[in-house]
């Protein structure tokens, strides 16, 4: 997955195309994830303890991680992820610019 959590991200399909935000939780194993202010659904809760009141909420939906392109940290603008081993450890590098992201 070429996107982690606390990553900002863009969207670049769908309802929410243009807008952007940070990743909230990443779900490897379904490829899909949670971006902040990203594909707001309506839920239906029952009232409980934790949630006295109940009623009709609005929550973050998770989209597809193809879906989303990571924002370069150093220029700002949405950049591919490539990837390198340095020092051993493998890194994602920026593939406009081919700086390490992190």
């Amino acid at each position: 997955m070429h996107v982690k959590t606390g990553d900002r991200v863009k969207v670049i399909t769908g309802k929410d195309k243009g807008k952007e935000g940070v990743i909230l939780k990443t779900f490897p194993k379904k490829d899909r994830v949670i971006v902040e202010g990203i594909n707001i659904a309506k839920k239906h809760r029952k009232a409980s303890q934790a949630n006295v009141t109940g009623g009709i909420l609005e929550e973050e939906a998770s989209i597809h991680v193809s879906n989303v392109m990571l924002i370069d940290p150093k220029t700002n603008e949405p950049t591919k992820v490539g990837y390198k081993i340095q020092d051993d450890k493998k890194v994602r590098v920026s593939k406009k610019t081919g700086e390490i992201i992190d």
